[in-house]
């Protein structure tokens, strides 16, 4: 009975959980469904919003498109109105330079003839040196050569004054201040003379114009000096006297320019090279030794004819005094011994008045020779310079050509003088040898002279 009091008891209890289970979940979807419907009203309420502005934009877009389509429309139809336009021009501008051509007549061979005129007139005053004076002149004129129409009567007489001006100033010398660049690249003012067209000069220097900077600068080297001294000549010279003065003839200074181009002494000594210094070095011992021989051989002739005049009191500073040292030594020999005896002593004093003059003459010799083979060096060169290069283009062999020649006029500048120098030295040493001789046998004589008596 207890059993079955509490099977009856659990099954009332799990009767009643599941009751109360059951209202709990109903309530949840009441709500689940209310939250639903409030959810549908308001994506409803936004789709008809997005809905009208949609529909507002149609209208907008629709608007926009047939504003364009007129605008096309319009624009098309101003197109076929320009091309008739354009046609009409056309034919206008035919007419019209018809009649031009018509009008014009001969004026447009004058046309032709101004513009030629001013094309011809700008170059020569761009490059003239009177638009160092009077600038800016060609400015007219270029408006006159790229007109596309008839020039003015203004334009004319501008052409007129400038071709009139080029020609009364080319035969003037005029002075006048002027911007002068100096070579260091800073630039002075100066007071500059020009002759005609030809040249502008300072006080001592040829100057030359620039035709891209429109300025004036000196020569980067000097001309030749007559040439140059002659500006100094110029500007030095009083009123009224009349001194030489070298003027281009090509006008634009071309002599000039290659003037400057030149080489100088010191250029063409340059271009012997290794075989010109060692000439060089030859010239110079050979002028030492002859400034030393010279010097000493000059105060040894001195010496001997100091002696000359006092025999009786010998010195040992002079060759002469020695001999005669020797003959006072041996007053009692013989005259073959004595003879002997000074013959010794004159040699023993030749070398010393011979010493280095052989040389001299040895130089004088080699020198030349050294040039040829100079001569021989550059030749060489010459042929490989043609095998490697061809003979296209000279500049590349002027340079073995200029050792070639220059080093033989080397090696005979060099001989020529130490021919002469050798020739002075060895007169004055063969001088003193000379009285060295006589005296000795002055002597000798005298000494067989007493023997006898």
């Amino acid at each position: 009975m207890k059993l079955k009091s509490f099977v009856v008891a659990a099954a009332v209890t799990l009767s009643a959980s599941v009751t109360f289970s059951t209202v709990a979940d109903t309530a949840k979807l009441d709500q689940l469904l209310e939250q639903v419907k409030k959810q549908r009203v308001v994506e409803g309420r936004v789709n008809q919003e997005r809905e009208r502005a949609f529909l507002a934009d149609r209208a907008d877009k629709q608007a926009l498109l047939n504003t364009a389509k007129k605008q096309f429309a319009d624009e098309e139809a101003r197109g076929k109105r320009l091309q008739k336009q354009y046609a009409d021009n056309d034919i206008l501008i035919a007419q019209k330079q018809t009649e031009l051509e018509s009008a014009l007549g001969t004026m447009g061979e004058v046309f032709g003839v101004i513009r030629q005129s001013a094309n011809k007139a700008i170059g020569d005053i761009s490059t003239s040196l009177i638009s160092a004076q009077y600038p800016d002149r060609d400015v007219p004129l270029r408006t006159i050569a790229e007109a596309k129409e008839l020039p003015t009567l203004q334009e004319m007489e501008d052409l007129w004054l400038a071709m009139l001006t080029e020609m009364t100033e080319s035969g003037k010398v005029a002075q006048f201040d002027a911007e002068v660049v100096k070579l260091d690249g800073g630039t002075e003012t100066r007071r500059v003379t020009r002759f005609g067209t030809f040249h502008i000069t300072a006080e001592q220097e040829y100057l030359l114009r620039n035709d891209t900077t429109d300025q004036l600068q000196p020569l980067g080297r000097a001309p030749q000096a007559k040439v140059h001294d002659s500006v100094a000549d110029y500007h030095n010279a009083s009123a009224g006297e009349l001194v030489g003065f070298y003027v281009d003839p090509t006008k634009g200074n071309s002599l000039l320019r290659l003037n400057q181009q030149r080489n100088t002494l010191m250029d063409y000594y340059h271009q012997g090279k290794q075989v010109g210094y060692l000439i060089t070095v030859l010239l110079v011992i050979g002028l030492l030794i002859f400034i030393e021989r010279f010097a000493v051989l000059s105060v040894v002739g001195a010496k001997i004819r100091a002696q000359l005049k006092d025999l009786g009191n010998p010195s040992k500073d002079n060759p002469l005094g020695r001999i005669l040292t020797v003959y006072h030594q041996n007053t009692s020999a013989d005259v073959e011994n004595l003879e002997l005896k000074l013959d010794e002593a004159i040699l023993r004093e030749t070398p010393k008045v011979d010493r280095g003059i052989g040389l001299i003459k040895l130089f004088a010799a080699v020198a030349p020779l050294m040039g040829l083979l100079g001569t021989v060096i550059g030749m060489i060169q010459t042929f490989q310079t043609i095998t490697l290069y061809g003979t296209g283009d000279p500049k590349l062999m002027a340079g073995d050509i200029s050792l070639a020649l220059v080093t033989t006029a080397l090696g005979l500048i060099a001989a020529l003088p130490l021919i002469f120098l050798h020739s002075v030295v060895a007169s004055k040493a063969k001088s003193i040898l000379h009285v060295l001789d006589e005296q000795s046998a002055g002597i000798v004589a005298a000494h067989a002279e007493k023997e006898k008596a």
